[in-house]
């Protein structure tokens, strides 16, 4: 499997920014670098533990911010990046949120199929 990248704008109080998304199916949240969250105003809000893939846990803070794709937009829940975090991660809240779902073998995000109750 290759990585998949997907560009997108991100908007927050004090303006908007262009981010490159990897794509992380892996993630509950999507993350962005502190470059960008500090250059669209966005405030640090409530704290949350993660556990990463090699079973250890960190603590980061979680915000909001909207977020527009190719696909659409939406407001989502993101992670506030330190210094150490400089890849902006596009987790499945996020993709959720869009009503989207990444297809890993193609490399590409579809629409989530909706059963009609």
């Amino acid at each position: 499997m290759g990585l998949t990248y997907i560009e997108s704008t991100v908007r927050g109080p004090e303006g908007e920014e262009h981010v490159t998304f990897l794509i992380d199916s892996g993630a509950k949240y999507s993350l962005l670098p502190e470059r960008v969250w500090r250059k669209i105003g966005l405030r640090e809000g409530r704290g949350q533990e993660f556990r990463l893939a090699d079973g250890s846990t960190i603590t980061r803070t979680v915000s909001e911010c909207e977020i527009s794709l190719p696909q659409g937009r939406c407001h989502t829940p993101v992670v506030l990046g330190e210094p150490e975090d400089p890849e902006a991660l596009l987790g499945v809240v996020t993709l959720e949120e869009l009503g989207l779902v990444f297809d890993p073998f193609r490399r590409v995000l579809d629409r989530i199929r909706v059963l009609h109750l």
